[in-house]
């Protein structure tokens, strides 16, 4: 008998335990964009060929690591448009810098503004994160922004529509505000 009680004991404080957890839990969901946009971003390269009306991007130092760039610094003002095409008319600039910060790979480290000067949109929108380059798609972070986008916040996913080794490539950024005001 005494095992008995023991046994039922246990099995009511197992029941107790599992449903007093299970009210705590939270059900996540996944939450929905309040707005979402897409743009294209076009980095003309500076080769130490093209004109220097003909470039978007210049490397600001350079370290000698060749195969991944290590510790470069990039500072850039690129064009943004909707489409993928680089001659369509630009609704704003990305400005900022990235840097290459591992040895090993392809990978950096970006902080940019995309400043709009359309009709459309009128403000800025800002970004920062880990950019592993050698990814299909990656995530970094909407850190605020300001007119139209004041203090959005959201995840900004990139992905590389257009390389042409060290001359030209374009970005694809597919932004999720989860904040909007």
């Amino acid at each position: 008998m005494g095992s008995t009680k023991l046994i039922l004991v246990l099995f009511c404080l197992l029941l107790i335990i599992s449903s007093s957890s299970a009210a705590h839990k939270k059900k996540i969901q996944a939450r929905k964009p309040c707005r979402r946009l897409v743009f294209y971003f076009h980095d003309i390269i500076y080769n130490g060929k093209n004109t220097e009306c003909n470039f978007s991007h210049c490397k600001c130092t350079s370290l000698g690591q060749q195969r991944s760039h290590f510790g470069d610094v990039v500072v850039f003002d690129d064009p943004i448009t909707l489409d993928n095409n680089l001659h369509s008319t630009p609704i704003g600039r990305a400005q900022g810098f990235y840097l290459y910060d591992k040895k090993e790979t392809f990978t950096a480290w970006l902080v940019f503004s995309f400043v709009f000067n359309s009709t459309a949109h009128k403000s800025s929108l800002n970004f920062a994160g880990a950019d592993p380059l050698m990814n299909k798609t990656r995530d970094i972070s909407v850190i605020g922004g300001t007119g139209d986008f004041f203090m959005a916040r959201g995840i900004a996913t990139l992905r590389t529509d257009a390389f042409e080794g060290e001359v030209y490539f374009r970005l694809c950024v597919d932004i999720k505000l989860s904040k909007c005001w």
